[in-house]
C-alpha cells in the first residue's frame, strides 16, 4: 500500500512539474436548450476611390481633397472602370482650342487639361456607371473628387462672364455669392458699393468657404444692395464681379386657400357670391385667379380683394381674400367655382359646387 502510495506522489510530482508555467484553458459547460443569438454586424457601403492623379515620369497618385496646382501646368486625372462619368467646371464644355479632353479606354477614363488658366480652378469628380443592355446607372461606391486650385499670380477671382451678376437674397435659403478665388491662401474680404463699407464675417450670419464664396445664411434687409468680394495675396489686391442682391420675402410654402359660398344653392335672380381665402405670412404677396362657369359666355362677373394682418399662435400672420360677386342667378351659372391662389413657392387650387335652383313663381313663398 505504501508503495502505491509513493508512486502516486512521484506521478502527480511529475505531472505538476511538467505543466509548469503553462496556461490552461478552462471549458465551461453551457446550458441545455439555450436559445443561440447570432451577431449581425451591419451591412455598409464600402466606398473605394477610383481617381488617381498622373505625376511626372508617369507615376499616379490618388489626389487629395485639394489641389495646388501653377496655372500653365497639365492636370491629368484618371478613373478606374469600364464605365465613367465625369463632372467638372462647366465653362470646360466651350472650351474650343482643345486644351480639355476625356478619353475613355477599356479599363480606365482620362481627364486632361492642357496649358491650365485659373479659370479652370473648381471641382473634378468622376463615378463609376453600372451598365446593362439598356440603362447605366450612378454606382455610389466608386467615386473620386479633388478640388483644384489654378494659381494665377495675375488674377485673384475666377474670371467672370459678366460685371454685375443679379441674385435674389431670400428669406427661405441661405445666399451664395461665388466669388472664387484661384489661391486657397489668398485673404478675402466682403464690401458693400454704397455706402462703401467692410461688412463683417462672424461665421454664423455669414461664413466664408474658400471652394465657394462668401454664404448669408440669413436674409435681411441690410444686405440688399451692391456687394463685392476683395482678395489680397503678397501685396496684389483685386475685386470680384459685383453681385446686385435683390431682397425677397420668399414663403415657407405654397398658399393652401379654402372656398366658402354665400349659399350652395341659389334661386334665379338672386345675388351670391365666393369667397376664397388664404393664411399667409407677412410681406408675402398671393395673387387668385377664378374659374366659373359662365367664364366661357362672357358672363360678366367682378371680384374684390383685400389683405389684413391677424394673429396666430402670438406671431403676426396675413389673412388674403378674394371674392367673387354674381349678380342675378341664371341657369348658366351652375356648376363648379374653382379659385387658384399663387405665391412664389408655388399654387394651390381648391373648388365648391353652386346650384341654381328656379325661380320662384308669383305666389309662391
Amino acid at each position: 500500500m505504501e508503495s502505491q502510495k509513493n508512486v502516486n506522489a512521484k506521478a502527480i510530482a511529475k505531472s505538476k512539474k511538467q505543466n509548469a508555467g503553462k496556461k490552461v484553458k478552462v471549458i465551461s459547460k453551457k446550458p441545455k436548450n439555450k436559445p443561440k443569438v447570432k451577431k449581425v454586424a451591419a451591412k455598409k457601403l464600402a466606398r473605394v476611390s477610383i481617381m488617381t492623379q498622373q505625376l511626372e515620369h508617369g507615376r499616379f497618385q490618388k489626389p487629395s481633397d485639394t489641389l495646388v496646382i501653377p496655372a500653365g501646368d497639365t492636370l491629368l486625372l484618371r478613373c478606374r472602370g469600364a464605365h465613367i462619368s465625369w463632372a467638372y467646371p462647366a465653362y470646360l464644355d466651350e472650351e474650343s482650342d482643345g486644351r480639355f479632353s476625356i478619353s475613355h479606354r477599356q479599363r480606365f477614363s482620362q481627364l486632361s487639361v492642357a496649358n491650365s488658366t485659373g479659370a479652370d480652378t473648381g471641382e473634378y469628380s468622376c463615378w463609376a456607371l453600372d451598365c446593362d443592355a439598356e440603362t447605366c446607372r450612378k454606382d455610389d461606391s466608386k467615386t473620386g473628387s479633388t478640388f483644384v486650385f489654378f494659381t494665377d499670380p495675375r488674377e485673384l477671382f475666377v474670371p467672370a462672364n459678366d460685371y454685375y451678376e443679379a441674385i435674389q437674397l431670400r428669406t427661405d435659403r441661405p445666399t451664395r455669392l461665388p466669388c472664387q478665388v484661384t489661391n486657397p491662401l489668398a485673404k478675402v474680404s466682403l464690401h458693400r458699393e454704397f455706402p462703401p463699407e467692410v461688412i463683417p464675417v462672424d461665421g454664423k450670419l455669414i461664413t466664408f468657404d474658400v471652394k465657394k464664396g462668401f454664404v448669408i445664411h440669413k436674409a435681411l434687409p441690410f444686405f440688399g444692395g451692391t456687394l463685392y468680394c476683395v482678395a489680397n495675396y503678397q501685396g496684389l489686391r483685386q475685386s470680384s464681379t459685383k453681385y446686385l442682391l435683390i431682397f425677397t420675402n420668399y414663403p415657407s410654402a405654397p398658399p393652401s386657400p379654402t372656398i366658402r359660398a354665400s349659399s350652395s344653392s341659389v334661386r334665379a335672380g338672386i345675388n351670391f357670391n365666393l369667397t376664397c381665402t388664404v393664411l399667409g405670412e407677412a410681406n408675402i404677396e398671393v395673387d387668385f385667379t377664378w374659374e366659373f362657369p359662365g367664364q366661357r359666355l362672357g358672363r360678366p362677373t367682378y371680384t374684390m380683394e383685400s389683405q389684413k394682418p391677424v394673429y396666430v399662435g402670438g406671431k403676426v400672420a396675413q389673412s388674403f381674400q378674394s371674392v367673387l360677386l354674381v349678380d342675378e342667378a341664371r341657369p348658366v351659372d351652375e356648376g363648379l367655382y374653382t379659385c387658384t391662389a399663387q405665391n412664389l413657392q408655388g399654387t394651390s387650387t381648391i373648388s365648391t359646387r353652386v346650384n341654381v335652383l328656379p325661380q320662384t313663381g308669383p305666389g309662391r313663398a
